[in-house]
């Protein structure tokens, strides 16, 4: 197993709070890793270390070998793209000018814009299936639409790793199968490295070839989802009793929650009064 990206020893903190320590993660070339985790656990700021986007109080993110917060700016945008939570779009965009943004990386100061660039932003907005909203504005746009106009322009920048924050929040169930889908294509055709961080511990376990479970800034399990998803895991993780079945459409674990004892009381038949 090759790994290019990995954490080793990680103290992540904002503001001298202290968010996770002791954190060593690594990414597998070609895998769909999944960070799970209750909310406040560190998910999105483990993400924002990879991506260099936070740095480490101590502990080290390595690109290839390297520290990346040594390496130019330039060569991380060529290797790792990323898709956070949220980012600003400038009014009146169109989505083929927002999608050619992701060509940034790969112009120089002398270099006009080439076939190769038209060629790349053709490309990303047909495998997201944007392609005919090429000049709608991006503000017209919906939730799930935006989002693949998102992902377009991170695959415009061409990397073999892709790092997304939360990519189905705020979507409804048949946009979040959408945008995964996406993800689980770019990961099983093309050979991407996805990470990516998600709520939803079914469809992490579904689509992710590995996952890394967090509690309270730390790691508390990695591996293949049907090696660590189990009711033990469930419970330490997010607190939640259950039982782990197969999914009767993949196989992949599949959590369904314990009853809970109130539940269960106020549904029993009331015997009859006599």
């Amino acid at each position: 197993m090759t790994t290019r990206l990995r954490g080793t020893g990680l103290t992540l903190a904002y503001d001298r709070r202290t968010i996770a320590e002791g954190l060593t993660v690594e990414v597998p070339d070609h895998s769909f890793t999944v960070i799970v985790g209750p909310n406040a656990c560190g998910k999105s700021t483990l993400l924002r270390a990879l991506s260099r986007m936070l740095s480490p109080t101590a502990g080290s993110v390595l690109l290839d070998g390297r520290d990346i917060a040594g390496l130019p700016a330039r060569q991380v945008a060529r290797t790792l793209g990323l898709l956070p939570q949220s980012s600003v779009v400038p009014d009146g965009i169109t989505v083929a000018e927002l999608v050619a943004r992701g060509r940034y990386p790969h112009q120089r100061l002398l270099r006009q814009w080439s076939a190769e660039d038209e060629r790349v932003v053709a490309e990303s907005m047909a495998a997201t299936g944007v392609t005919e909203l090429a000049d709608r504005d991006v503000d017209e746009l919906s939730g799930g639409q935006r989002q693949r106009v998102r992902i377009a322009m991170a695959l415009a920048q061409q990397t073999p790793l892709l790092l997304l924050d939360e990519p189905t929040t705020y979507l409804d169930i048949a946009h979040q199968v959408e945008i995964l889908d996406l993800c689980a294509r770019l990961h099983q055709e093309e050979g991407r490295t996805l990470v990516a961080v998600l709520h939803d511990l079914n469809q992490a376990a579904r689509y992710a070839t590995r996952l890394i479970a967090m509690r309270d800034g730390r790691v508390v399990a990695q591996g293949a989802p049907a090696e660590i998803v189990t009711p033990e895991l469930v419970e330490a993780v997010f607190r939640l009793p259950c039982r782990v079945i197969p999914d009767p459409e993949t196989g992949t674990p599949l959590v369904v929650p314990a009853r809970s004892r109130r539940r269960a009381t106020v549904d029993q038949p009331r015997e009859p009064s006599s």
